[in-house]
């Protein structure tokens, strides 16, 4: 299976593509490749639940329905601009009859690239950032931040950001220092560190690149920075006031649960996941949960699983929303211990 870049002029054949702004559209036209499937491979299984939307773009396919019954679909047909088997869970087997070439698109992302389009009041190209030729805007909808927010705080987010310019070395956050503004990532990298007794140069927690965030834990907990973070490269940053990011960021971004209904989902396959110190969760922890302190998170996201959802914890529910809030982003499914395990140690479940 090989894959090339696309063109705006390919993604126009599709529905609904077609309705994209033209920024938007040529945003999108980066973040997809035309993929290619030899003759009787599988393209998409019965059953199958991932949030993709496939294009056919050259070739013909095979959709075999549970009942057994076939049906072509030509590349050539009116029906090949709409989406393959959109409905979830897949109710067919898609196969290649001949080489054929597709398209994959994040559906996420298409749908929050059509709902800014057609909710916005501003042109995207009002509010591009003058230091990049990308748009910085489609740049952080790529981010899985963004997909669960309102239109509305979608548009007053984009207005009320910031663009700062970098340059290599220049010290974003400092670790210590109070929050003040959450940043995002539109051109350039960063490099996270945290100073330790054992290390005055810090430990290197992780690297952020564009479309990458930063700086909500201190915002969300209250408290002090907990990490610097460095530009590696010359770049450019948005950045959102604490206020802001706390009315039309953060708060739709967080799902609470009380003590009953976490165990709940964690008797049905969930996990709890204890954001405190070592030394805190040696004290006490729920029975099976992980512990994760959340200044690692970012550095231990590849020990965790996807496909479970999280409980996550702390003592009073303030790191645990910052654990959450980074753990959303990157597409986990999360649920905060409403007012932390204090709250369950002083008799409240709901």
């Amino acid at each position: 299976m090989s894959a090339t870049p696309t063109t705006t002029d390919l993604l126009r054949r599709f529905t609904p593509l077609d309705s994209l702004r033209r920024e938007n559209l040529a945003a999108l036209a980066k973040k997809v490749e035309v993929h290619s499937l030899d003759p009787g491979r599988v393209l998409i299984r019965e059953g199958e639940v991932d949030k993709r939307a496939y294009y056919l773009v050259s070739g013909t396919l095979e959709l075999v329905d549970r009942q057994g019954g076939s049906r072509l679909l030509r590349a050539t047909s009116r029906e090949a601009a709409s989406p393959i088997a959109p409905v979830l869970p897949r109710r067919c087997q898609v196969r290649a009859v001949d080489r054929v070439e597709y398209l994959s698109v994040d559906t996420d992302l298409l749908d929050v690239m059509l709902t800014w389009d057609q909710t916005g009041s501003y042109e995207v190209g009002e509010l591009r950032s003058d230091s990049s030729g990308d748009d910085w805007m489609t740049t952080l909808l790529a981010n899985k931040t963004f997909h669960r927010l309102p239109p509305a705080n979608l548009q007053a987010i984009f207005m009320r950001m910031q663009q700062v310019n970098c340059a290599a070395g220049d010290v974003i956050i400092r670790q210590g220092d109070e929050g003040d503004y959450f940043y995002a990532i539109t051109r350039g990298r960063c490099v996270v560190t945290r100073e330790t007794p054992l290390s005055r140069d810090g430990i290197k927690l992780a690297e952020l690149g564009v479309g990458d965030t930063f700086g909500e834990e201190a915002l969300i907990s209250e408290a002090r920075r907990n990490a610097t973070v460095t530009m590696l490269t010359d770049g450019a940053l948005m950045r959102l006031g604490k206020q802001d990011f706390a009315r039309l960021l953060n708060d739709p971004m967080i799902d609470w649960a009380g003590y009953d209904e976490a165990r709940g989902i964690v008797a049905r396959g969930g996990q709890w996941l204890d954001v405190r110190l070592p030394s805190e969760f040696e004290a006490y922890h729920e029975p099976g949960a992980v512990n994760v302190p959340l200044y690692f998170i970012r550095l231990k996201l590849g020990t965790l699983d996807p496909r479970t959802p999280y409980v996550v914890c702390c003592d009073t529910g303030r790191r645990s929303s910052a654990a959450a809030f980074i753990l959303n982003e990157r597409g986990f499914t999360t649920r905060v211990l409403k007012g932390g395990l204090n709250a369950v140690a002083n008799g409240v479940t709901t």
